[in-house]
């Protein structure tokens, strides 16, 4: 590494949010916020979520309905629940101190192998490797290491990592400033698709660059991902200021988020059992839609808009089913119900 690398983090990163004024439980927040998800989003989200949670004694005697209500725009919502899981742990059984080795923090509910060493790193600037996406493509790249990524990477150079066979010279710039400088070089010059190794503060020493083959690693096995198409039809049935909804069980996609009444008009995936199939013999061709995604399926909303006794007619089985008020700062509607609902009333 290089001092070049941690002034350029440095000057260009260090209004992000959650590096001002660190705490240990900001870091948690922050590290757990950014799984999955962009910079630009969590910024919009951070300084919101710490106002409504601004400690671990908030966070951990919240209900998870009022946590899940504040997550949203986020996605990936059981990231919220173990950060609750998390921050339960640390209230009541380590007295709302957090552990100082990875083997106590990775014992606690809500909290993996990655968050423990973002805890150390960068929380307690400790020398240790907070080994995300980013990290592994840089290490992968910088160093050369040709292993397939993944599991057997990211255990490679965990290895490399504690022999000291990488990052040599690491008592130099503390654990916070190196993690946070290669993940900023992960995220801006050394993309999984696109590098600029011109302009990398890394690449006058990186073997990647050199070869000019930074696209090249980390190995990959090149798996197709499978996607589906999926045609839903969303039924909105509202009774004076309320909305038919059902709640997602544990296990479910959304779970803890209020539905429509939903069924499948069709579906590729031939395994998919969220949602009962639609029976009815309402023409569906030419009624509204949007256009969504969740995982590994591209979805169109059919919107179908009936007045509660039209509802009764239809006499489909679905989830238990019940109305919700649309002005309940505790009901924690899905973000394509909240879209249907624009569409219908915009």
């Amino acid at each position: 590494m290089n001092k070049k690398l941690i002034s350029w983090s440095q000057e260009n990163f260090r209004e992000l949010p959650w590096r001002k004024k660190r705490t240990l439980y900001k870091t948690l927040v922050s590290e757990i916020m950014l799984q999955q998800t962009t910079v630009a989003t969590v910024k919009k989200h951070f300084e919101k979520f710490l106002i409504r949670f601004p400690d671990i004694k908030s966070l951990a005697l919240a209900k998870e309905e009022e946590v899940l209500l504040a997550w949203q725009g986020l996605g990936y919502y059981r990231r919220a629940r173990n950060l609750k899981k998390a921050a339960e742990s640390i209230y009541y059984d380590y007295n709302e101190k957090f552990p100082k080795t990875v083997e106590e923090l990775v014992s606690i509910a809500g909290i993996g192998i990655y968050t423990a060493n973002a805890l150390l790193a960068i929380g307690q600037d400790k020398q240790a490797l907070a080994l995300d996406a980013n990290l592994e493509r840089v290490l992968a790249r910088f160093y050369g290491v040709r292993v397939l990524k993944g599991p057997k990477l990211q255990k490679k150079l965990y290895e490399l990592f504690e022999k000291k066979q990488i990052i040599k010279d690491r008592e130099k710039w503390g654990g916070r400033a190196l993690n946070e400088a290669l993940m900023d070089c992960g995220r801006v010059y050394c993309q999984a698709k696109k590098v600029e190794c011109l302009l990398c503060p890394l690449s006058n020493k990186c073997e990647a660059a050199k070869l000019k083959s930074a696209l090249d690693l980390p190995l990959s096995e090149n798996k197709i991902k499978q996607n589906y198409s999926l045609k839903l039809l969303r039924i909105v049935v509202r009774k004076r200021g309320s909305i038919l909804g059902t709640k997602r069980e544990e296990g479910q996609w959304l779970s803890g988020q209020v539905e429509l009444p939903t069924f499948i008009v069709h579906s590729e995936d031939p395994k998919l059992d969220q949602y009962p199939l639609w029976k009815g013999k309402i023409n569906l061709e030419h009624l509204p839609s949007l256009k969504t995604g969740i995982t590994k399926y591209k979805i169109e909303n059919i919107i179908l808009d009936l007045s509660e006794d039209e509802w009764k007619k239809v006499k489909a089985k679905t989830s238990e089913l019940k109305f919700y008020s649309l002005k309940s700062k505790n009901t924690h509607f899905s973000t394509t119900t909240l879209k249907i609902l624009d569409r219908i009333e915009g």
